[in-house]
């Protein structure tokens, strides 16, 4: 079994099967710090994804598309942890 085998055979199941639990936790939340933290672990699998996916097809370019969302994912994170907290504040 090659490195390329074990990602798309194990560890990719994996990610999705855990991607489709999160999303769960994302519907379920019962607080909006639950669902941010939700969808950060999305992206965050999500970039896995894409990531296994440019070692198996040899294509490098959607290594800077993984980059690039890591970046908004992590932009997007504080501004809305920022939010909650000026919320938080005017209560």
């Amino acid at each position: 079994m090659t490195v390329q085998d074990y990602l798309y055979f194990v560890i990719l199941p994996i990610l999705v099967i855990s991607m489709l639990l999160v999303f769960y936790r994302f519907l379920k939340g019962p607080s909006m710090p639950d669902r941010i933290v939700a969808v950060d672990l999305l992206i965050t699998i999500g970039i896995g994804i894409i990531a296994i996916y440019s070692i198996v097809s040899d294509r490098a370019p959607f290594l800077d598309i993984a980059m690039v969302l890591a970046l908004i994912a992590f932009l997007s994170t504080v501004a809305f942890s920022y939010y909650i907290e000026k919320k938080n504040k005017q209560e």
